[in-house]
Order: C-alpha cells, then sequence, then structure tokens
C-alpha cells in the first residue's frame, strides 16, 4: 500500500483534501500519536495530511482577556508562555505530565484532544477550563466545547473533512485558578487510571461562586461533574462540602477493570483526587482552608 502525503497551504485546503479522500487518512501536527500508531502496525493509511506550518496554527495570542493556542503549539512552548501559565495552570501542568521531554517539544493539546483517549490528561484540565476548539471543515468554521468533541475511546464528533486549529482557554476573574491531579503506577512516563480538574472562582470573603469538575480515566470520555461542582459552590471548601463533592465524583464514575485499575479502586481514587485538586485550586485562587 501507498501512502501518500499532502502539505496543504491553508485549513480550508488541508479540509477539502481530507472531506475528498475515500481511504483512511489522519492528520500530522506534532505527530507524537499518529506516528507511533503507524511504527506499531496499529493503523494503515491512505493519506496523511501535514497541517504543523499552517499560518497562526503555531502561535500563541491572546484574546478577548484569554489566550488562543495553535493546534501545531507544542508542550515545550505552552509551558514557557508566562501568560497562559499564570491564567490557567491547571492545564499547563495537566499537559506537562504528558509523556517526555522529547515528546513535550511536539506533542499538542488539540492532538491530546482528538486522539480521543479516556485517559488524555489535557482534556478533563480544558473541561473544566470551559475551554473550546475552533475547527474548520469542508463547511466553514464552527467552535465546539473541548468536552463535547470525545465521543468514545479513539473516536470525536468530528465529521469527515473537520479539523481542530486552535483551542481557546477564556479570561476568568483575578480571584480564580484551576488544578490537575491524576495517579498512576509509576511517576512519569505513564496515562491516567484516574484524574481530576478542578476550576474555582472565589468572591473577596474566600466562598466559591463558581466551579467546574472534569474526571477524567473513570468513564468512555471526560466526564463534567455537574452534581460535585453544586457541593462546593456556596462555601469555603469545608470538609463537609469537600466530603459532599467527593462522594459526588465517585457517583459520576463509570470506569472498566483491566491490568491497571480494578472499578472499585478508580472510583474511590477520583474522589480523593478531585478533593485534593479542588483544595489545590482554591488556594491558588487566594482562598484559606
Amino acid at each position: 500500500m501507498t501512502m501518500r502525503y499532502e502539505k496543504p497551504a491553508t485549513a480550508q485546503e488541508a479540509a477539502s483534501i481530507l472531506a475528498n479522500e475515500p481511504g483512511v487518512a489522519r492528520v500530522l501536527s506534532g505527530g507524537t500519536d499518529v506516528l507511533v500508531q503507524l511504527r506499531a502496525g496499529m493503523i494503515e493509511l491512505d493519506l496523511i495530511v501535514d497541517i504543523k506550518n499552517l499560518d497562526q496554527i503555531k502561535d500563541i495570542t491572546s484574546e478577548d482577556g484569554g489566550f488562543r493556542i495553535g493546534a501545531a503549539v507544542s508542550g515545550a512552548s505552552l509551558g514557557e508562555h508566562a501568560g497562559v501559565v499564570a491564567l490557567w495552570p491547571g492545564v499547563i501542568e495537566a499537559f506537562e505530565l504528558i509523556g517526555s521531554t522529547q515528546v513535550q517539544g511536539r506533542a499538542t493539546m488539540a492532538g491530546n484532544l482528538c486522539n480521543g483517549s479516556p485517559a488524555a490528561d489535557s482534556v478533563p484540565a480544558m473541561a473544566a477550563a470551559n475551554a473550546t476548539a475552533r475547527i474548520v471543515g469542508p463547511d466553514g468554521e464552527r467552535d465546539c466545547s473541548v468536552q463535547d468533541i470525545p465521543v468514545s475511546p479513539g473516536r470525536t464528533s468530528l465529521t469527515k473533512g473537520e479539523i481542530v486549529t486552535s483551542i481557546f482557554l477564556p479570561a476568568r476573574p483575578e480571584r480564580a485558578a484551576d488544578a490537575y491531579l491524576r495517579f498512576t503506577p509509576r511517576t512519569e512516563m505513564d496515562i491516567a487510571v484516574a484524574s481530576a480538574a478542578v476550576s474555582l472562582e472565589l468572591d473577596a470573603g474566600g466562598t466559591c461562586t463558581a466551579a467546574r469538575i472534569a474526571l477524567g480515566a473513570i468513564a468512555p470520555t471526560v466526564v463534567l461533574v455537574d452534581a460535585a461542582s453544586k457541593c462546593i459552590i456556596g462555601t469555603k471548601l469545608d470538609a463537609a462540602a469537600l466530603e459532599a463533592m467527593s462522594t459526588a465524583c465517585s457517583a459520576a464514575c463509570n470506569p472498566i477493570d483491566d491490568k491497571r485499575g480494578t472499578i472499585e479502586f478508580r472510583t474511590q481514587v477520583v474522589g480523593v483526587l478531585a478533593k485534593r485538586a479542588a483544595l489545590i485550586a482554591y488556594k491558588r485562587a487566594g482562598g484559606r482552608t
């Protein structure tokens, strides 16, 4: 089988090429997933479309008080951007857990999202941040909430020809912060057995006024747990509120049994992770426990 390689000049051209391909196609940006899958024989491709050098796709730009992160921005570049690190520290710490130093030089948040893994580190953090993905396709451009893109392991809601060109992390009030924690059997170079991302906003007195809690690796896709958020809104994250939040997170689980973790373990540990992440985010936002 001969695999074609295309290097379009614009995102719209890339979308058109992908839409017109009758065979199996993949987008190449960082390449840390697709190249591994190719070498391992997990996929056989008819077409690979290289988008990493498209205009603005490697840029991080300020927008409406937040930041737009191009789909080819690497983890290494993102971690060096002081503005994004200050505004969304939990998103950065989640993304920086992906792979080795070498992988960080190529890996992208858009790629981590589009790979469709339930254990993707950056996706719960982006969902907690209420991030949106900008998508270009044969019918033009649209924005989509990050949590609506993965639909099952290895599958996304993107239609034929659509590509993610950027991720937008929105503005936030001064007394606000986020945090991300995961459990892995090893300290490095592993994927999450369970993970939790928490984003909080506080008033001047330290009371939580808004919260978003997202869980990873405990269901076929990232889970945004509104019931858990309600447990801590209106509180200063006292022990009772945190325990209720933890219980709500465990109740939202729909995990699998595998060699890396049992259903019971994942269900229990994700509640603990959410509680710890909430306390970290609360402290970062200026709250006192």
